[in-house]
């Protein structure tokens, strides 16, 4: 090999070198397997084969929910802000890979000056002019990594944006889906309310008018009116949790509420489509923030590469090319060609510790990001795994309280029986409406939260992609 290609073999070799530490993934600090226990009713551990989760449009069954979650993916505000956000990181990526390459500018300029005796070749006053017009170019030769160190932590960092703005799109999906399943419920809350109601106001008109007659006592009448006082205080509270889940509906959409909205759908487990069973713990890796904090995770070991190569010299090349003339007229006439070439290198000495300071600070950040990376895979994992005991015992609690209304219920006949046959009190009659109502609530409460553990585990697991990674 010729000596004089040395140095451009020597280039081609060292362009391509990389201080960026190389990148191991952090052990998973989770089991793996999903809790066990009374809790939890089909444990399935990391062996288990693969499943698909419903994509996020096939996860719900009611044809109002889907009309207001459009809608909220247009209009609401915290999603623009995340998809602007995206935006501004793909620019700034953009900017920073830009480094990597030559700059060219094409420029023009003029200088006319008045020169006095002292300071002019000739000994005489006089102006002189000096036009210039040309391309000039600017390079940094990226021998150690540096520039391309900062790309790639600028592109992890773009990466870790479209992760959050997926992760506040499921978010969005299941604060819309949950609010709007509370905002039925209290409306079946209030109709209930209003239906007891109804009944203990006849109640009350009942035993006023026999204890005017001297057959009941004010016992009885007092008793009765409880109901009615604590059925109205009911009727107010559920009036106002409706109009509040109407507004925080509205500004989870970002605008008002659809007046035209479909049919709803019964308030059952039918709403939603069930998360299948059998999943793999290590499924919680597609989990857009656990992705998003490896890929802060990526950024923060390319900008160790980063400080380290700001350790060794930095070599840039700048050059001009063009005309230059002393009369504007002859700027372009023949022999008025310029040119410059100035490399030039730049070699740290002393910086009293700084770069040193710099590198440690990008090694500490890599630490803080593991850490950050790990927390979020332990709080993935606790929020499926408490979605997982929610499944497991949710239904046998619903089903349990369905057959402690119908027991209220049929309690209440009796006693409604019993007092029309002058065997018992009308205290019997109210105790058991008293109990049914209370029941009855209860019930829709369970099944309001079995609806929304469903989906919060939904959400749990990623909020469903087409096809899980392998």
């Amino acid at each position: 090999m010729k000596l004089k290609t040395l140095p451009v073999v020597l280039g081609l070799v060292l362009s391509g070198c990389s201080l960026i530490p190389d990148y191991q993934r952090p052990a998973p600090p989770i089991d793996a397997n999903w809790p066990q226990g009374n809790a939890y009713r089909s444990p399935s551990s990391a062996q288990s084969q693969r499943t698909k989760l419903p994509a996020v449009e096939h996860f719900f069954n009611d044809p109002a929910l889907i009309r207001l979650l459009g809608t909220a993916l247009d209009n609401n505000r915290d999603l623009k802000i995340a998809a602007k956000n995206v935006e501004a990181y793909r620019a700034l990526y953009r900017i920073q890979r830009a480094e990597r390459f030559p700059s060219v500018d094409l420029a023009g300029s003029g200088d006319r000056r008045r020169l006095p005796d002292d300071l002019s070749s000739t000994g005489e006053s006089g102006i002189e002019s000096q036009y210039q017009v040309g391309l000039s170019t600017a390079y940094e030769l990226d021998l150690f990594g540096r520039i391309a160190s900062l790309s790639t932590q600028a592109l992890e960092q773009y990466l870790a944006t479209e992760e959050a703005q997926r992760s506040v799109h499921i978010t969005l999906v299941g604060d819309v889906a949950t609010t709007y399943f509370l905002w039925r419920t209290d409306q079946a809350l209030l109709q209930l309310t209003e239906a007891s109601l109804a009944s203990y106001i006849e109640s009350l008109s009942m035993i006023e008018a026999t204890a005017g007659a001297g057959t009941a006592s004010e016992l009885d009448v007092r008793q009765a009116r409880t109901l009615v006082n604590q059925a109205t205080a009911k009727k107010a509270l559920y009036t106002r949790r409706i109009a509040e889940d109407v507004n925080a509906l509205q500004l989870l959409l970002g605008s008002q509420l659809p007046t035209n909205l479909p049919e709803a759908a019964p308030l059952t487990m039918s709403v939603i489509a069930q998360v299948p069973k059998g999943l793999p713990a290590d499924l919680l890796l597609q989990r857009p923030d656990i992705r998003a904090a490896e890929h802060q995770l990526l950024a923060a070991n390319a900008n160790i590469g980063a400080a380290r190569a700001a350790f060794f010299p930095r070599i840039s090349l700048t050059a001009t090319a063009g005309n230059s003339s002393s009369d504007l007229d002859g700027l372009f006439k023949s022999g008025s060609e310029s040119w410059s070439f100035v490399p030039q290198i730049s070699v740290p000495i002393f910086n009293a510790g700084q770069l040193r300071a710099s590198l440690n600070y990008a090694e500490i950040q890599k630490d803080v990001s593991i850490a950050r990376y790990e927390k979020s895979i332990q709080t993935a994992f606790r929020e499926v795994a408490d979605g997982l005991a929610a499944r497991g015992t949710y239904g046998e609690q619903v089903n349990a309280q369905q057959q402690l209304v119908g027991n209220y219920q049929a309690y209440f006949q009796l006693a409604q029986q019993r007092y029309d046959q002058g065997v018992d009190s009308y205290l019997t009659v109210l105790d058991a409406q008293r109990e049914l109502f209370a029941a009855q609530q209860q019930l829709l409460n369970d099944q309001l939260e079995q609806i929304t553990s469903e989906v919060q585990l939904f959400k749990a697991l990623g909020g469903g992609w087409t096809s899980p990674s392998s």
